[in-house]
Order: structure tokens, then sequence, then C-alpha cells
């Protein structure tokens, strides 16, 4: 399975390597709701959170689905800037209909809020289907979604507010220390774009990143087949320490495709027993499980959405999950009469980082 991006065209600036404050804030803030998917980070998730005022913990929590299972568009920018208010003024001129739909992907967990479809702030019909999206995700983000459709401009002002007091709190002592990382990565990727051009330049961001035989694409190995074209203004690749060891792809319709990248590598695995190896490895020899698993990778679903997703029968979905738990690789816990699957990233990093990197891109 892979994304295609349309690159065809002038040969200069298809690809653009540059630093984002905004996007690396992201990271951090998904590194925050989800710490186990970097365990490397643990210790500077828990002392960071040890530090958050309540209020700011409280304001994370309310937004968190813009960043916690996948990233909303506007907080991967195409066009970094210096600084991390310059990139804020850049999403404060996103129109309110672009925002909501963007948000309301992440929210509602899917990509069932499509570019093109009536708005939800103004067709009751598609504002009804987005809230009970949202619902079936759970009450934080029923809660978020209402407010968002309510009131977009409230709701954009406090994000902001969040992202401004993520700033004082942890953030730029953060991207300082992360700085030097940053801008000896682009340095390496511009020369080897520069002398060796495009092919060599993406090759050194990912295994899972190529080009085309034609030149005209760049090849992701991502969870689902898709197309998307740049039209021209080219391709943004902005380097992370934060986000190791996800490659993070905008490629929404409307959007310049963006591709943020793990600068650091990934560290050696612990052993586990050949007994358990034997049997994750039979499990995941399905390839119908091993796309469960990388969809279960991004956040909880249900045996539903799963099947709605991959367009098969809950009863199929079912039994996949079940060789998937008796191998010990999924964890599972009810909320109402709904039953979550989400992925054991502890057992998953155990059979090995190429594995853990391929489900978690």
């Amino acid at each position: 399975m892979t994304l295609r991006i349309d690159i065809s065209g002038p040969p200069s600036g298809r690809l653009r390597f540059a630093a984002s404050p905004l996007a690396e804030l992201t990271a951090m803030l998904h590194v925050l709701a989800e710490p186990g998917h970097h365990p490397g980070l643990a210790g500077w998730a828990g002392d960071v959170r040890a530090r958050l005022r309540p209020e700011l913990a409280e304001r994370l929590g309310e937004a968190e689905f813009l960043w916690r299972s996948s990233r909303a568009d506007f907080l991967v920018p195409a066009r970094p800037r210096p600084t991390l208010a310059a990139e804020l003024d850049d999403v404060d001129r996103i129109d309110d209909e672009t925002y909501v739909r963007s948000a309301l992907v992440t929210t509602c967990g899917s990509n069932r809020v499509r570019f093109g479809a009536p708005s939800p702030l103004a067709d009751a019909t598609a504002r009804g289907r987005a809230l009970d999206l949202a619902q079936a995700r759970g009450p934080l983000q029923e809660a978020f979604a209402e407010r968002l459709l309510a009131d977009p401009a409230a709701v954009r002002a406090r994000v902001r507010r969040t992202l401004e007091q993520c700033a004082d709190a942890f953030f730029d002592a953060a991207w300082t220390s992360v700085a030097v990382r940053i801008a000896t990565d682009l340095r390496l990727k511009n020369d080897l774009l520069r002398r060796q051009g495009p092919g060599a330049a993406l090759a050194s961001v990912s295994d899972a990143v190529t080009l085309a035989p034609d030149g005209d694409s760049i090849v992701v190995d991502k969870l689902q087949d898709n197309a998307t074209a740049a039209h021209g203004a080219g391709t943004t690749f902005l380097p992370s320490v934060f986000g190791h060891p996800h490659l993070v792809v905008v490629h929404a319709p409307g959007w310049q495709p963006v591709v943020q990248y793990p600068v650091d590598r990934p560290s050696p695995a612990e052993p586990v027993p050949l007994e358990t190896v034997t049997l994750r490895l039979t499990a995941l020899a399905h390839p119908v499980r091993l796309r469960l698993l990388r969809t279960l990778a991004r956040g909880p679903h249900t045996t539903g959405e799963l099947a709605h997703a991959w367009e098969l029968s809950p009863p199929e979905v079912s039994r996949h999950l079940a060789v998937l738990r008796r191998a010990g690789l999924l964890t599972a816990r009810r909320r109402g009469r709904y039953v979550h699957y989400s992925l054991d990233l502890s057992a998953t990093a155990a059979l090995g980082t190429d594995l853990l990197s391929a489900v978690l891109r």
C-alpha cells in the first residue's frame, strides 16, 4: 500500500526541506498524549506532565484529538516560518470551513468528513453525521465537536492560546534543545538534494520514501493506497526529533503535501522468547491482520469501525482480532456497549524496531 505524490513540473522547488516550530510542537503534544509510542521520551513526557499547570493540562485534554491519533493538517505547515507565532498567524488566516473540516477528521477518527461534501457548518445532515462520528469515539470527542461546530471562532482562539501557553510551559526549552540536530539534518538533506538530486535526498529521509522511476512522483509506504499532487507548489519535508518513529504525511485535498519525518534512529529492541516471536510472526503473516494492526496503531477502534474502514464483515474482523489478541499484540477496553481495541506498543516493539516503525507510520 502506498501514497503517491505527483511532483511533475519544473525541477526547481519540487522538494523543500525546512524546519517548522509548529510541527515540532505538534509532535511534542503527540508524545504527551501517546507516550507509549515513544519509549525513549517517556521520561521527558513524565517531567513535562508533572510540571503542567492544571488549567493547561485541561486545555490539552480538550483538544488532544488534533494531534493524538493523527495530525490536523493545519498543524503541519507547508510553508514553515521561523517562529511559532508566525506559523500560528498563518493558521489564523485559514477560513473556518477548512479549519473545521480538518479538525473534524482528527476528532472523528476517520476521513469520512469528506472534502467537497456538504459543510457541517451549514448543512444539518452533515452536522449530525459529524456529531455521530465524534460520539462514537467518546464523550470528549463529542463535546469538542459540538463546541467547534457551534462557535468555530471561540474554539480556534482557545486552541491558539493553548499552543501559546505550551511555548512558555515546555516548548521553548525543548525547541532550543533540538534545534542543532534539526539544523544539522537540514544541511545534510539540502546538500544531498543539491549535489545528488531528489532521489538521494528522499532515500535519506526514510526507507519508506522513494522517488518513482520516472522521477515525477514520490512514493510513500503508508496505510492505504492513495494519491495526491503538489500542483507545481512542491512537497515540504519537515525533520522532527520528537516525531520518531512516525512518518506523518499531509495529503488531503486542498492541502499542499507535507511530510514530517523522524531525525533520530531507532534504538535496539529487547529480545523476547522464541515461542512468543513465533506466535506473533504467525499472527502477522496474514496481510489483513497487518493492515488491522496498522490501523489500530493510530488509535483505538471498534470491530465495526475496522470493518467499515477495510470493507470487511464484522465476523471476519472479529476472527482476525482474536488471533492478534492470542498473540498478545492487542489490548481491549470496554466503553459502554462498545469494545475498543488498541495496539500493544510494548509487545510490538519487542518484535523489532522495523516492525514498530512500519505500523506507526
